[in-house]
């Protein structure tokens, strides 16, 4: 346990020039805690004890300002930057190395209970206020432009931007 705590700590050292040290981002970062939060709220919810994750996962969103259901998976090292309003839906999926800055939401669109958020594999960067919308996928290593709204997969490696996002690395 004490291992992926340090692993996240020092992931978020790397991808952030601001940050003064270790000890300053297991402090005073609320991205950092929000992920640390869900992993504990998602162990409720995959135990079975889903009121319980919900209000777990209530309670880290009002300390942190970032809602992360306890239905969603996240990998290892993931960080969120700045973190106030993110939203990451019940079904959306996020491997190792993700990296989102504040105000992305991950969200559905369907009202029924099947994959409907996003999938962002590993290596992928988020800027700040993307909206990526539906089972779509970010393949490994993408960029998400800050601002775009992005309702369709996103080959590996590509950058997108805009609002609809098209590809910009061309």
């Amino acid at each position: 346990m004490f291992g992926r705590l340090r692993e996240d700590t020092r992931a978020m050292c790397r991808r952030d020039p601001a940050a003064s040290g270790c000890l300053e981002v297991a402090l005073c970062y609320p991205g950092v805690h929000a992920v640390w939060g869900h992993r504990i709220a998602h162990r409720l919810w995959t135990g079975g004890f889903r009121l319980f994750a919900r209000l777990f996962s209530q309670l880290v969103r009002l300390l942190t300002g970032v809602e992360i259901h306890p239905g969603a998976t996240v990998g290892r090292r993931v960080t969120i930057d700045h973190g106030m309003g993110v939203v990451i839906g019940e079904t959306a999926e996020l491997g190792d190395d993700v990296h989102m800055y504040h105000g992305v939401t991950l969200g559905g669109d369907a009202n029924e209970p099947v994959k409907r958020h996003p999938t962002l594999q590993d290596g992928v960067r988020v800027g700040a206020n993307a909206t990526l919308l539906g089972d779509i996928t970010i393949g490994d290593g993408a960029t998400v432009g800050a601002g775009s709204v992005v309702t369709g997969d996103v080959e590996a490696g590509a950058t997108v931007a805009g609002v609809p996002a098209r590809r910009v690395d061309d």
